[in-house]
């Protein structure tokens, strides 16, 4: 049974010669000519994809591009102790790691868009799901080279372990001054070549590939501690960064679940919601549509905010129209701003009609109780002319009357001014 088992998840079948492998390596490891002009070409393509956002050409970058081959020759060169193979390999890698920061820098430098695209922003902030990643994918490209039969796995690691978007990205950064992006980017890629030459190793030593030089075990045992301190320091900081996003998430869906019970399920309309984790105390900003808060209010809000599991946290409510104008401005972005400084208007002006404007149901329907003769009623109000006084406003009844109905209009004007709390009306017949 044991043997079956064995025999069923065993690598050594379909195995391909090692001196072929070798000589695979060996010729993907190079960055002149050819491999160099495609490398070049890749990393535009991949810009470009990054900066309109397109995930379709950013996959078609990836799966062009060279940079797996001296990865790949670095993990094979450290388990067969060929350190030829790994200076030639290392320094490969060097060359087109640079070169590919300097065409990218230059894409972006020149480039007339500087959005930060979400394909650029997921490629900043690496978690520990990025070096299982990197790992797999490596067991998969190694695995796949050292078979007779290549199939499928190449063109699908080239994909998931990305190489390509991190370098770009971190172009990306150097081109417009922003090295958080560009440090997290190029965190991601060292941790892609990395786990991915790390994968390689294990896989030749299982394989049993013959060393080069046979060194002694003590020297062998400086090379696997060295390799443990190097899988240690890549890793650390990407579990405490998927520690963090998973905090992140836990805390957004805490907020987001205080929001819809405390407000939107009791009705009231939200126009602005921002959710701030890195800000010190937890901040979440929230405009109403119409609803206003007051201190001893906004202070029972703050208070229960610990019962949703919502510690260390504050929350505004704005209030004021051009603060809530403000935020919505920068909340939408520069895609969205002559749009919403449109409607911003359009509201304002919408808002400055409804002072001119007289929306009375119940006036109405009084008017047509005692004056049945009147029909279609309508009000406004308006400044009157300069040569009187521009200062003071008119209230101006719109109508129509058949010219044989007899209509006290002296009655109906005492009325409305009565009515209206107004001293200036000024009645007109349409028909």
């Amino acid at each position: 049974m044991k043997k079956n088992i064995f025999e069923f998840i065993n690598l050594h079948n379909g195995e391909e010669p090692k001196e072929k492998v070798l000589e695979n390596i060996q010729s993907n490891i190079s960055f002149r000519g050819a491999n160099l002009w495609i490398l070049a070409c890749a990393i535009v393509i991949a810009s470009v994809g990054l900066n309109v956002n397109s995930t379709a050409v950013i996959i078609g970058a990836m799966l062009i591009s060279p940079l797996m081959g001296p990865i790949v020759g670095a993990g094979f060169a450290l388990a067969v102790y060929d350190f030829d193979l790994l200076k030639r390999s290392l320094k490969n890698l060097l060359i087109a790691t640079i070169v590919s920061l300097i065409v990218a820098f230059l894409y972006f430098y020149i480039s007339p868009l500087k959005e930060v695209q979400s394909e650029l922003l997921s490629r900043t902030s690496p978690t520990i799901y990025d070096v299982l990643i990197a790992f797999f994918g490596g067991l998969v490209g190694v695995i796949a080279i050292t078979r007779v039969e290549k199939g499928n796995p190449i063109p699908g690691v080239a994909i998931a372990t990305a190489l390509m978007p991190p370098l770009c990205t971190a172009g990306f950064g150097l081109a417009v001054g922003r090295i958080s992006y560009f440090l997290g980017a190029f965190y991601l890629y060292t941790i892609n070549c990395v786990f991915i030459c790390i994968a390689t190793f294990i896989i030749i030593k299982y394989l049993n590939y013959r060393p080069v030089k046979f060194l002694n075990i003590k020297y062998e045992k400086k090379i696997r501690y060295g390799i443990t301190t190097i899988i240690f320091v890549m890793t650390l900081p990407s579990i405490y960064l998927a520690y963090n996003l998973l905090q992140e998430k836990n805390f957004n869906q805490k907020a987001e679940h205080f929001i819809t019970t405390e407000f939107t399920n009791k009705g009231y309309t939200l126009i602005y919601k921002s959710i701030k984790y890195n800000s010190n105390p937890k901040q979440i900003e929230l405009a109403f549509l119409s609803k206003r808060v007051n201190d001893a209010e906004l202070e029972t809000m703050n208070e229960d905010l610990k019962r949703y599991g919502l510690d260390n946290t504050k929350i505004i409510i704005k209030q004021s129209t051009k603060e809530i104008e403000h935020e919505i401005m920068n909340d939408l972005g520069n895609k969205t701003k002559a749009l919403t400084e449109k409607d911003i208007i359009i509201n304002n002006l919408q808002n400055e009609l409804k002072v001119y404007k007289i929306d009375n149901p119940e006036l109405m329907k009084e008017i047509t109780i005692l004056f049945p003769e009147i029909k279609d009623v309508s009000f406004g109000i308006h400044t009157l002319a300069p040569e009187t006084d521009s200062t003071k406003l008119e209230t101006v009844m719109l109508y129509k009357a058949d010219k044989k109905s007899k209509i006290d209009t002296t009655k109906l004007k005492k009325w409305l001014i009565e009515k209206l709390q107004t001293d200036n009306v000024l009645l007109v017949n349409q028909q």
